[in-house]
């Protein structure tokens, strides 16, 4: 029995971001509701990373979320997910204490948050991690 990739990495999206006229990502490909009708779609994973890297900046930079919880609360909110399971995982996967500021622009921390979200988000999918790690080195360019 073949393996069904997830729409976030048949859609090079791992992160899941909704599509949005307004966000000209790199890399962004031009909607097509045949294909998707509610998510972004990407050229690469790379650039799909890199996109998911700069939204969490955003997060931290706009919106002042300063620990996993907060980023988490709104990357992935109660009415679609288990968020206390979510903020675990990525705690766990980068090392953080619960409620601890984090700094996202430190890439170790960068990378083990993308990894998280990408695993949680695309069951369990995990990129090799040179392809990880330049779409992170993207996001943090």
């Amino acid at each position: 029995m073949p393996i069904t990739e997830t729409r976030g990495v048949r859609n090079r999206n791992p992160g899941n971001i909704d599509y949005n006229s307004a966000n000209q990502w790199q890399g962004q490909l031009k909607p097509d509701p045949a294909i998707e009708k509610r998510f972004a779609r990407f050229d690469t994973p790379e650039n799909g990373i890199r996109a998911l890297g700069k939204l969490l900046l955003t997060y931290q930079r706009k919106h002042g979320l300063k620990t996993v919880k907060a980023i988490i609360s709104r990357w992935a909110p109660a009415v679609e997910n288990d968020t206390a399971a979510y903020v675990r995982a990525v705690e766990a996967s980068t090392g953080t204490a619960p409620g601890a500021e984090i700094d996202l622009t430190q890439a170790p921390l960068m990378r083990g948050f993308v990894k998280a979200i990408i695993h949680h988000e695309n069951a369990g999918y995990a990129y090799p991690d040179a392809v990880l790690a330049e779409g992170v080195r993207r996001a943090l360019a």
